[in-house]
């Protein structure tokens, strides 16, 4: 091989032969195939983090009202909430709704751009966090986080 490479040097020949280009061109596909799915699970993570983050925020934001009025139910219209950056009245990548409230309690729904939905209960004084597409994005097996 390198007796070949030697000649064709000093025969003057230039430039690389099919077989050499093919060879780059297949080590290139391969390197992008284990590449691409590794980048587009870290999207996935990436937007649900964004979900999580708008659903713990708006249960600050709850907080607040409940401090204040020592009630949830009326939380949707006030301005701890509204102007909290992280609330939506509908469902919206990157932000929170509230699903439901009652005096003691309230149901926050983070919303993913990658299809995850996280949701944070409050009842009385148990805290849940479920997510709805387990072993996907940022979502583990059990469905808790």
């Amino acid at each position: 091989m390198l007796r070949k490479l030697r000649e064709r040097i000093h025969n003057g020949e230039k430039g690389f032969t099919l077989i050499e280009l093919l060879v780059v061109i297949l080590i290139i596909g391969i390197l992008a195939a284990i590449a691409l799915p590794a980048f587009l699970g870290q999207r996935s993570k990436g937007q649900d983090a964004d979900a999580k983050s708008a659903a713990r925020n708006l249960v600050s934001a709850m907080e607040s009202v409940y401090a204040t009025d020592q009630d949830y139910t009326n939380a949707s219209s006030n301005t701890d909430v509204t102007d909290s950056g992280v609330y939506a009245a509908s469902a919206t990548n990157g932000k929170a709704t509230i699903a439901a409230a009652s005096t003691t309690g309230y149901t926050i729904i983070g919303h993913s751009a990658s299809g995850n939905k996280f949701t944070i209960t409050k009842a009385g004084a148990a805290v849940t966090r479920t997510c709805t597409t387990t072993n996907k994005g940022a979502c583990p097996t059990s469905g808790t986080w």
